[in-house]
């Protein structure tokens, strides 16, 4: 983490803050709008990123349980000043952390850019793979079954985390190139398999 930016679970007195941060970056950061009073009901599921003295909100992020099994990153926002300090894989690398903790077998989203996602371990897959996000949020959203986002799922275990220091070409390529090289040769005849 930055040491200049510190996160930290939100408190009621945060809302304000998450509101404006959401509504600003509302186009820039394809998010769903939220009304003040929606993110104060939920203040305590969101971590925020904070700099300088700590009051100063730069990034939040909302895990959302849409189940008993599944948590959604929502409302995943770093100011613009504040980008490409690695804010927001940081927000999600902690929602992981407390969704595990959480008896959450599986944190998704949904984004207009996955690529962020899975440089940190999630796949893309299909909308009806996360049916809790779709009668939840989908079915009554003017977009649905014409929305541009992907989901992403990853799913979550005991003592795994999210690991977004490393790129998709890492965790894809080298552990599968090392296993492929270890490989022995097949045997050269076929054995018999019994009738």
């Amino acid at each position: 983490m930055n040491a200049s930016v510190t996160l930290r679970t939100a408190g009621p007195s945060d809302a304000p803050a998450i509101h404006r941060l959401i509504a600003d970056n509302l186009e820039a950061g394809h998010l769903l709008p939220r009304s003040l009073d929606d993110v104060q009901r939920r203040a305590s599921r969101f971590v925020v990123a904070t700099a300088g003295d700590g009051q100063e909100v730069v990034g939040c992020a909302e895990l959302a349980p849409l189940s008993p099994a599944v948590a959604e990153v929502r409302s995943l926002v770093v100011a613009e000043a504040f980008r490409g300090r690695h804010i927001g894989p940081d927000l999600v690398e902690r929602l992981g952390v407390e969704a595990t903790a959480g008896g959450f077998s599986t944190l998704c989203a949904f984004t207009h850019e996955p690529s962020h996602f899975v440089r940190m371990g999630f796949s893309i897959v299909p909308h009806i793979w996360v049916p809790e996000k779709v009668a939840h949020d989908c079915t009554s959203c003017a977009l649905f079954r014409r929305c541009g986002q992907y989901a992403v799922t990853l799913p979550l275990r005991a003592g795994v985390v999210v690991r977004p220091e490393l790129p998709a070409a890492i965790i894809q390529g080298t552990p599968s190139a090392a296993t492929r090289r270890s490989l022995r040769p097949v045997a050269e005849e076929p054995e018999a398999i019994p009738a």
